[in-house]
């Protein structure tokens, strides 16, 4: 099954980012078979990041919870907030090309 994670990062909080950054790519890196898609989220290009989207494949939303628990943004409590959503993709056969 596919799940949308959206992110909410704190405002306060762009020094864990930079801080981190190096570690979380690398754990990103090490999990491409679950996280599929990963990206930060701007209100405008340029901006600073206000959080993050990722399209995880898991067994169920229990496992799609999980799969961020180690991620060293999370740890490190860049992240204020987590929403875990079930996705529909409208076109299950075809490629998303990113």
């Amino acid at each position: 099954m596919l799940f949308i994670l959206r992110f909410t990062d704190r405002v306060d909080a762009q020094a864990i980012r930079q801080q981190q950054m190096a570690a979380h790519i690398a754990w990103l890196a090490e999990r491409q078979d679950q996280i599929r898609v990963a990206g930060s989220l701007r209100h405008a290009l340029g901006q600073n990041p206000v959080g993050a989207l990722w399209v995880v494949e898991a067994q169920d939303k229990a496992e799609a919870e999980a799969s961020y628990a180690s991620d060293p943004f999370w740890l490190h409590g860049l992240r204020e907030s987590v929403e875990v959503l079930h996705w529909s993709k409208a076109f299950p056969g075809q490629p998303a090309e990113i």
